[in-house]
C-alpha cells in the first residue's frame, strides 16, 4: 500500500492568513512523516509528502489521483488530500482535514501497537476540535 499526503504549501507556512489551516495542517504533515518513519512496522510500502502551490496540476507526486471541484463554473483542485493506493491499484482519495487526520492518527496508533517506542503526535487543538483523537 501507498500513501500520498498533498497539503497547500502557503497554509503550511501560515502565508494564507488561516491560522486554524495552518496549524492542521502542520498536524497532519507531522502524523503523516511518522507514519513514514514506521512505514515497515504496518505493511506501507511507500508514503509521500507533498506541499502544493497554486497551479500545480494536482500536484501528485507518486499517485495520480485528484480531487476536484466545480465554483462558479470553474474546476478547482483541492490542494489538501490524502490519496491511497492499495495491492490491487484500487485508490482512495479523502478531500476533507478530518478525514485525512482521522486515517493518519489511526495509523500511528496501529505503530503503538508494534512498537515498544512511545509513538505520538501531539494534535493542535484546532484538530482536536474536529473531533480527531478524542
Amino acid at each position: 500500500m501507498r500513501m500520498e499526503l498533498r497539503v497547500c504549501k502557503h497554509c503550511l507556512a501560515g502565508e494564507h492568513g488561516n491560522p486554524s489551516k495552518t496549524e492542521v495542517s502542520k498536524d497532519m504533515v507531522e502524523c503523516a512523516e511518522t507514519v513514514r518513519e514506521y512505514k515497515d512496522l504496518i505493511g506501507l510500502d511507500a508514503i509521500y509528502i507533498t506541499k502544493v502551490t497554486e497551479g500545480d496540476s494536482g500536484a501528485a507526486q507518486a499517485l495520480p489521483a485528484v480531487v476536484a471541484t466545480i465554483d462558479n463554473n470553474q474546476i478547482q483542485l483541492s490542494d489538501t488530500q490524502l490519496v491511497m493506493e492499495d495491492d490491487d491499484g484500487n485508490m482512495l482519495v479523502y478531500p476533507e482535514p478530518k478525514d485525512i487526520l482521522e486515517v493518519l492518527t489511526r495509523n500511528v496508533e496501529q505503530i503503538n501497537t508494534h512498537t515498544n517506542n512511545d509513538v505520538t503526535v501531539d494534535l493542535s487543538e484546532e484538530s482536536l476540535n474536529l473531533g480527531v483523537g478524542a
